[in-house]
């Protein structure tokens, strides 16, 4: 029933995913089953005819990539989609840094300390700088903490009494700030030291004196501070130059020391990190589209053992009438005493006071209140403790899916490392090939790696639609549903069909036929989780609500689907049956058999 979509939806091309033994050319003769002329959606050809429209009119996406490109570096950098984004390592973050320090300091003329003071007060935004200081320079000054002179004459005595340890000491034995204010090299050594171990507050260090705002630069640092705290002080120096840029950021993956600098505008917020964790901008949680960055978060708080431990509680317990917290009942009579300092006696049926029990409610502990309640239509409680048990099930169903789909990417990360470390050479000397025809095999990993990540946010938004909008539901079912179904062949493929060819004694004759295939699967799978993406990201706002009325839920037992087409008739003699929505392994088991 689901086919009303009809080619509107889903061309030729991704259809032709639907026999595993014939992926390309089966595609042409699913297409006649679905004509769109029965079914009402708002512009659905011009938002899905271009999208699908453009994967299936273009051969080179669905066959092997030839080994002439392969080898042309240049033919590889041309496919590769232009990134928004820059992944910096230790090295470009120091180079960055150092050219912007370079800058300010010629454009400005001052020091390198100075610029960097500068910079650092300015979250390392060179224009800021610029903008500020031509405009008022003394007032830039000022608070930087910048002096262009010494603010206390020094007399030429040979020595000076230091201001913190009150010691009268030579005066090789003083160090001072641009201010001028003099301390011993002792005191300012315990002062930076104190400053550097206290964390990154040390970059605005200013000098000793109370009243005085000079700032203490790195020269500063340099010169007095111990081996170990110098190191600690460059650490923090370095790191607030990612952590105090707008544009960028550190990658979270644990042990990473990569930053990436973002370009404004510059449109998807997924990152990839050259140690390969995917992330997203906005908030540095794992990458989630579809799903936006209020809702990962709502699902994450959902998932936490607090969010469900309230959700026990609605389940399982009551709440007292009289302080209000909830109580677990732990014995078997309905006289309920809640603990001190509340001491509230009630029951646990009508929640009333227990006082009020008598022989006009059918003795102590049968009581009739609540059933008299209940016929009055005076259930809220009981009401709210369904809810909480519906809601609670309903969350299993899409939690239990979501966290298969990670376990399912998880394994095939495995996979891909084992596939990569121990299995391509293997494969390539049984099977006689070279490594470039084997690129097929990694690509599919990794689209696999992907479209679990994909798959497994999309139950987390399955979860936050509205129940009252029925069409949105069913849509979103249908489309899941293909790609799932798309997915399941694909892993099956590349999981379970590949291993004869590993394990092979010698070449086998069809293995050629199977890489053609492995390329077919992944490029259609490419593509629903595209749409999928695309569809979810947009709202599902594509979908008519005049379509509710003709579509029948694909999980429905009063809809079972007919492999023969619309109402049974004989449009599918060709014995092509369309992906199922909601697609379950056991249904892409089916197709090949």
């Amino acid at each position: 029933m689901l086919r009303v979509f009809g080619s509107q939806v889903l061309n030729s091309k991704v259809f032709g995913m639907v026999s595993e033994d014939n992926v390309i050319e089966d595609s042409a003769s699913v297409e006649d089953d679905f004509d769109g002329d029965d079914y009402d959606y708002d512009d659905g050809g011009d938002y899905y005819d271009d999208d699908y429209g453009d994967a299936g009119d273009d051969d080179d996406d669905y066959g092997l990539v030839e080994d002439d490109d392969v080898d042309d570096p240049g033919a590889m950098v041309s496919r590769r989609p232009k990134l928004g984004y820059t992944v910096l390592q230790e090295a470009d973050i120091k180079q960055r840094q150092e050219d912007d320090i370079s800058k300010v300091s010629t454009v400005l003329s001052l020091s390198q300390v100075e610029a960097t003071i500068l910079l650092r007060h300015y979250n390392w935004n060179v224009n800021e700088v610029h903008d500020e200081w031509f405009s008022d320079e003394e007032r830039v000054r000022k608070s930087v903490g910048l002096f262009e002179r010494p603010v206390v004459d020094v007399s030429d005595a040979s020595k000076f009494t230091c201001g913190i340890c009150f010691d009268l000491l030579p005066r090789d034995n003083f160090a001072s700030a641009s201010c001028g204010h003099p301390f011993c090299r002792e005191c300012w050594q315990g002062y930076i030291c104190t400053s550097i171990n206290d964390g990154p507050g040390c970059l605005l260090l200013r000098c000793p004196e109370p009243s005085c705002k000079a700032a203490v630069g790195p020269d500063m640092i340099d010169k007095l501070a111990p081996c170990e705290e110098k190191g600690k002080y460059s650490q923090f120096l370095l790191r607030s130059y990612i952590e105090d840029n707008r544009e960028a950021k550190w990658c979270p993956a644990p042990g990473c020391e990569n930053a990436v600098n973002f370009a404004v505008g510059g449109g998807d917020f997924d990152i990839t990190c050259l140690c390969s964790y995917r992330f997203c901008w906005n908030c540095t949680v794992e990458a989630h589209r579809p799903v936006d960055c209020e809702t990962v978060t709502k699902w994450m708080l959902k998932n936490s053992v607090d969010g469900e431990n309230v959700n026990w509680i609605l389940h399982n317990s009551k709440t007292c009438p009289k302080c209000k917290r909830p109580i677990e009942k732990n014995q078997g009579c309905m006289h309920m005493t809640c603990t001190p300092p509340c001491s509230y006696e009630f029951c646990w049926l009508c929640l009333r006071a227990w006082s009020s029990h008598g022989v006009a409610t059918g003795g102590f502990y049968s009581c009739n209140v609540y059933e008299a309640e209940m016929q009055k239509g005076n259930v809220d409680a009981e009401m709210r403790r369904e809810m909480a048990k519906n809601s609670f099930e309903k969350y299993t169903h899409y939690y239990e899916r979501w966290a298969s789909n990670q376990s399912s990417r998880e394994k095939a990360l495995e996979d891909l490392n084992r596939m990569e470390s121990e299995n391509m050479e293997k494969l390539c000397n049984v099977q006689c090939t070279t490594m470039s025809q084997l690129k097929c095999i990694t690509e599919a990993w990794l689209q696999i790696v992907e479209c679990r990540r994909v798959l497994k946010w999309t139950y987390a938004y399955g979860y936050y639609l509205p129940e009252h909008e029925k069409t949105k539901t069913q849509f979103f079912e249908y489309l899941q549903g293909e790609a799932e179904a798309g997915l399941e062949r694909l892993h099956r493929c590349a999981e379970k069909e590949l291993d004869k060819y590993v394990t092979a004694d010698g070449p086998l004759s069809d293995f050629d036929d199977f890489r053609t295939k492995l390329t077919g699967l992944t490029s259609v799978t490419k593509t629903y989780f595209e749409n999928l993406v695309r569809a979810l990201e947009n709202g599902l706002e594509d979908v008519n609500s005049t379509a509710c009325n003709k579509i029948v839920s694909p999980r429905s037992p009063a809809s079972p689907r007919s492999p023969t087409g619309r109402n049974g008739k004989g449009r599918g003699s060709r014995g092509k049956e369309s992906p199922r929505a909601g697609g379950s392994p056991k249904n892409v088991d089916d197709t090949s058999k």
